[in-house]
């Protein structure tokens, strides 16, 4: 059947279909109203049976097709994912490469400015994709996106309380990427 796979019972439909075309043949009353009743039946059975089993031929395949296309586009979008970021990360690196290429010629204020700058860019463009620094010095403590390194007697802050930032963390919308490394002021 075209390639396809057939139903188990294809070859006993086909050896019935072959005796009922040898005996309409030879019957007097082939095409004659007067035919059994139960062999128009059957036919009228066969040959709805035969037009389902197609439909659910093409059904099959068209959810095979449909499953491929996902897949392929959920690989894509994994392959160039990062394309947008990366391409923002350029300038960034660029700007680097230019204050390095430069820094023989360059003030200590220049170079200052330059790495400001470039920070600057950098902040917007890890804004833009949704990334948030976590900063929270003189906040109270919270493990959900802090990680004490350290504690350490204070009089300056409260107990409980993020005393140093030794390193700042970073939210991704709201997730977390990286934890602020703090050292905690004790009571």
């Amino acid at each position: 059947m075209n390639g396809q796979a057939e139903r188990p019972d294809d070859q006993l439909t086909e050896a019935s279909d072959a005796a009922m075309d040898e005996a309409a043949a030879g019957s007097p009353a082939a095409g004659d109203s007067t035919a059994d009743p139960a062999e128009t039946a059957l036919a009228e059975a066969e040959a709805r049976a035969s037009e389902n089993w197609e439909r659910y031929l093409r059904a099959a395949a068209e959810a095979e097709n449909t499953r491929k296309r996902a897949a392929r586009d959920v690989e894509q979008a994994h392959k160039f994912a990062l394309e947008r970021i990366g391409k923002e990360l350029l300038a960034v690196r660029d700007s680097l490469e230019l204050g390095l290429g430069s820094a023989d010629n360059a003030n200590i204020e220049s170079l200052l400015e330059g790495s400001a700058a470039t920070l600057k860019l950098l902040s917007t463009t890890m804004e833009k994709f949704g990334i948030e620094v976590v900063d929270p010095a003189g906040e109270p403590f919270d493990p959900e996106v802090h990680e004490a390194i350290s504690v350490q007697p204070s009089e300056t802050v409260e107990p409980g309380s993020v005393l140093t930032v030794v390193q700042k963390g970073y939210l991704l919308n709201g997730r977390l990427l990286r934890p602020a490394l703090v050292v905690v002021a004790e009571k």
